[in-house]
């Protein structure tokens, strides 16, 4: 499984990249 770090993720770019890769099965590190 692979890991993703994402920033900024409670919005715009970074909120739709973390939607895209929760559906693709990639286990996520969520910061803001």
């Amino acid at each position: 499984m692979k890991t993703v770090l994402i920033t900024g993720a409670s919005s715009g770019i970074g909120q739709a990249c973390a939607i895209r890769f929760a559906k693709e099965g990639y286990r996520l590190i969520i910061n803001g």
